[in-house]
């Protein structure tokens, strides 16, 4: 048990509820512990608390643009390293026909994101379709492959030396935000027996990031059948229903859609705005104390965000305050937008995520002055 110092306190001018009827003029900071979990305090201040006029050293928001990188090899061990940390690695791959091998990570579970295209996923458990929104949980030592029907754009992130699971749902029960009967699974059909052959196959392994290869006479795809609860598992984010309140901004822990060892990743869906006339219209300032956060924008216009487009990347290290862009905080406060349009897949990490050498490449390197007091 947790023994938090803990008496909450009011000192000054402040608001009684959180993100909502702040005091007139004043811009609200939240400082918290363990995400948005833990004790926290909100600080009300004169100015934006993102109102810098300069930011130099390591520790800025960064922002990365994946349409930019060329040159793609068709194995997920061809795909680019952006982050990684201990617990996770996040990386980018586009694939335009049918892999001729197989692949396992022994590191780790993966979790493909498709970002564009279709196609079809072939594992241990049969034959799995998936398009575009679509979530893919690959357990640990899962062989497979894909064959697109359209060229694909995936986001992987690997848990590495841990697994997927679902969040604790809490107060609103196991069925909230998307029902785990929602969850597909694949199927050994006419299909997935089609491609049984006895033909040579190659399977490529990764383990502590070495590659080895395993050859077979024969497509050691050939199970017959299987039971049990350990199984690759697919939903999209058009089948997820976010929780929403009218009257109260909700922090991005009520959006997560899997955990992990040390990260959680949490999925942004199209929803209501807060139509309550006191309630915070956009994501509140807030430090980024003990986690690293990374957004990925998959879909539509990110109302907290300017110049963003999808495809593109966020990244804000734990060490200082971030929150709405100058024109979304003012768009938000005339409550001009009724509703977002926005998809985009977030990753929290408990522990510093290190940039790699290949994403300075694509970075945006103006992106820490898109906060810069006018």
């Amino acid at each position: 048990m947790k023994n938090w110092i803990s008496f909450p306190k009011i000192e000054g001018i402040t608001s009684r509820q959180a993100h909502a009827d702040f005091p007139e003029g004043s811009f609200e900071r939240e400082m918290g512990k363990e995400g948005f979990f833990g004790p926290a305090t909100h600080l009300y201040h004169k100015h934006p608390p993102t109102g810098w006029t300069e930011f130099s050293g390591p520790l800025q928001p960064r922002a990365f643009d994946t349409n930019s990188w060329t040159d793609w090899g068709n194995s997920p061990w061809d795909a680019k390293t952006l982050l990684q940390n201990a617990q996770c690695k996040i990386r980018f791959w586009q694939l335009d026909s049918a892999m001729d091998h197989l692949v396992r990570n022994s590191d780790g579970d993966e979790l493909l994101f498709v970002h564009n295209g279709a196609g079809e996923l072939y594992c241990d458990f049969g034959r799995l379709t998936y398009r575009d929104g679509d979530y893919v949980v690959l357990p640990r030592g899962t062989m497979w492959r894909l064959a697109p029907s359209e060229p694909t754009e995936l986001m992987l992130i690997e848990a590495t030396d841990s697994s997927y699971k679902l969040p604790d749902k809490g107060l609103v029960g196991p069925h909230a935000i998307f029902d785990p009967a929602m969850l597909d699974t694949p199927v050994m059909d006419d299909a997935f027996r089609a491609q049984q052959t006895e033909t040579p196959w190659t399977v490529v392994v990764k383990r502590r990031n070495q590659l080895s290869r395993i050859s077979y006479p024969f497509n050691p795809l050939d199970a017959l059948g299987w039971k049990g609860d350990l199984v690759t598992v697919r939903i999209n984010w058009r089948d997820i229903r976010p929780l929403m309140s009218h009257r109260y901004h909700l922090p991005p822990s009520a959006h997560t859609t899997f955990v992990a060892d040390g990260f959680v990743v949490c999925t942004f869906c199209p929803r209501p705005i807060e139509s309550d006339p006191g309630a915070l219209k956009v994501p509140f300032f807030h430090n980024n104390d003990d986690y690293d956060e990374f957004i990925f924008y998959h879909r539509g216009e990110f109302f907290s965000r300017d110049n963003i487009h999808p495809g593109m990347t966020t990244f804000h290290p734990c060490g200082f305050t971030h929150g709405p862009h100058p024109k979304a905080f003012a768009k938000g406060q005339t409550h001009a937008r009724k509703e977002t349009d926005e998809v985009a897949v977030m990753v929290d990490a408990r522990h510093a995520l290190d940039v790699a050498p290949e994403a300075d490449a694509i970075e945006w390197k103006n992106y820490v002055n898109s906060w810069k007091a006018s």
